[in-house]
C-alpha cells in the first residue's frame, strides 16, 4: 500500500509518492492500493484541478483508507470537501486540512529511506 501527495509546487514529504498533475494521480488511483491521500486543489494555470481527482475517486469507486486536504484554496477545499463527504463509503476518513506532523513522522519512519 502506498501514500499519494498531489501537488504541483511544495516539496513531496518523504514515504510519499508524488503526484505533480491530475492524470498522474488518476493513474496511482487506479493501478495501486493507497492508504494516505493528500490533495491540492490548484494544480498549475490552466490545468485539470484536485477537483478532478475527486470526481475520478467517486467515478471509479476506488478510494484510500484516508484523505486530507493540504491545499491552500478555500473555495477549491470546501468544494472537494462537500463532494467527498456526499460520496465516500463509511469506512474511509475524511479531513478537511494538511495532515498532521505526527502521521507524516510516523510514515517517513516507516519508508526507511
Amino acid at each position: 500500500m502506498i501514500h499519494v501527495y498531489l501537488d504541483d509546487y511544495r516539496s513531496c514529504p518523504k514515504g510519499f509518492v508524488l503526484a505533480k498533475t491530475s492524470e498522474e494521480c488518476k493513474l496511482l488511483i487506479d493501478e495501486e492500493q493507497i492508504d494516505v491521500l493528500s490533495l491540492d486543489f490548484d494544480l498549475g494555470w490552466g490545468q485539470p484541478t484536485g477537483f478532478e481527482v475527486v470526481r475520478h475517486l467517486v467515478q471509479s469507486g476506488k478510494y484510500p483508507n484516508r484523505i486530507y486536504l493540504h491545499t491552500s484554496s478555500a473555495s477549491g477545499k470546501i468544494q472537494m470537501y462537500h463532494y467527498l463527504s456526499e460520496h465516500l463509503p463509511s469506512h474511509v476518513l475524511l479531513h478537511g486540512g494538511p495532515m498532521p506532523q505526527s502521521l507524516l513522522d510516523t510514515i517517513a519512519a516507516e519508508s526507511g529511506d
